[in-house]
């Protein structure tokens, strides 16, 4: 056990306990005091329940590198697949409507959000999928649109509860990571008419289906530039108060626990906009600080991807490192009114059970792959000798 956590990449498991570590404080500061005001519980609700959160990830971690090489994730692929694609059927019969969505199971104790996991389980799916045609030289790029297709699929269906930023993520790691397969390029002519073909498809059915493509809510979200200009309005006031509360922090920050934002100015203060209270009271340095460590978290992803023997490791590392990627820019660029606003957690930092969980299991995967890159290189190395 000692030789395989010796291989660990140990930059990237410092950065993910030090952002767990930050997100811990920040969860415990900004949601003291909505915590109380707003949903009448004890101030250190959000925290403990975070804590737990994050232990249990740890722990499902430190299960993975120990007992879960990544040959042995095939078994998991297609029925975790289908549970997942069920369970966002089924959230439209039994689903608990929260902030005008219906994304949640209430499972008492902890609100189960299937589309979180389906972000880690298509990456999974791909990985396996991809892998197994690579090995067994299919030269039919048609071949490899199923994860693609699976991934449009699941996108749609969280689309439609609504819940649009987890819908392009999903898209967007899943399509991403496609065009990452050596297959795909070298055949992109033809996998790009496929994919225009497919949206002229599905722009005629959207079209002839006689619903509109965005509700009312959603279109309200595309008004996001000069949000302060609307600051009585939902579609500036929640961005304008992270725009004080970054603007109150200066560069050193008012001080931990002293946020004015998180006296219910700011509605998700613990959640989607943590970052805002992070700068008020730590200050625009350690704000910067962090985003240099998102980028380093990435540097080191990217690094373990490229360094992979097989594909199977590769996508699981590629597919790992879009999925926070796209979290980080939505998250970030969405609080800055550089994007639309979509409400999509912050790593490490955000407060949420699934999304926590399947970040940090991702994290512990990409380590397992970094843990097997070194075990082949060794036996490599014992060969040439």
């Amino acid at each position: 056990m000692r030789k395989l956590f010796s291989k660990m990449d140990i930059p990237l498991f410092i950065l993910t306990i030090f952002f767990v570590v930050v997100g811990l404080v920040m969860i415990y500061s900004a949601s003291s005091i909505s915590s109380v005001v707003r949903y009448g519980y004890a101030p250190y609700h959000f925290f403990i329940r975070q804590a737990i959160f994050v232990s249990v990830s740890l722990i499902v971690g430190i299960f993975i590198i120990i007992k879960l090489p990544t040959r042995t994730y095939g078994f998991l692929a297609w029925p975790a697949l289908i549970a997942v694609i069920l369970a966002l059927v089924f959230l439209f019969i039994n689903g608990r409507m929260t902030n005008n969505a219906i994304s949640w199971y209430d499972l008492g104790f902890f609100s189960l959000q299937p589309s979180e996991f389906a972000k880690s389980i298509l990456i999974i799916f791909s990985a396996i999928y991809y892998n197994k045609l690579h090995y067994r030289k299919v030269k039919n790029i048609y071949a490899y649109l199923v994860p693609l297709a699976f991934g449009i699929m699941i996108a749609c269906l969280v689309a439609m509860q609504p819940d649009l930023g987890s819908a392009a993520i999903i898209g967007g790691i899943v399509f991403l990571t496609f065009i990452s397969i050596p297959m795909v390029q070298n055949n992109m002519i033809r996998v790009i008419k496929v994919l225009v073909i497919g949206v002229v498809i599905a722009a005629i059915i959207v079209l002839y289906s006689g619903s509109d493509l965005l509700n009312s809510m959603q279109m309200d979200r595309l008004t996001f530039r000069n949000p302060c200009s609307r600051y009585t309005e939902v579609t500036g006031y929640q961005v304008c108060n992270g725009f004080i509360a970054i603007n109150n922090g200066g560069l050193f920050g008012v001080g931990l626990g002293n946020s004015t934002q998180k006296y219910l100015y700011l509605p998700e203060s613990h959640t989607d906009f943590i970052f805002p209270i992070i700068v008020e009271e730590l200050g625009l340095i350690f704000g910067i600080f962090l985003i240099l460590g998102y980028a380093w978290v990435l540097f080191r992803i990217l690094k373990i991807a490229k360094a992979s023997e097989n594909l199977r490791c590769s996508v699981l590392a590629y597919g790992t490192f879009w999925f926070l990627t796209l979290h980080i820019l939505i998250n970030l660029l969405g609080i800055l009114a550089l994007i639309p606003l979509t409400g999509v957690p912050l790593p490490l930092l955000s407060y949420g059970g699934s999304f926590t969980v399947n970040v940090i299991v991702m994290l512990f995967i990409v380590q397992r792959v970094n843990i097997e890159n070194k075990i082949n290189k060794t036996k490599r190395e014992i060969k040439a000798l």
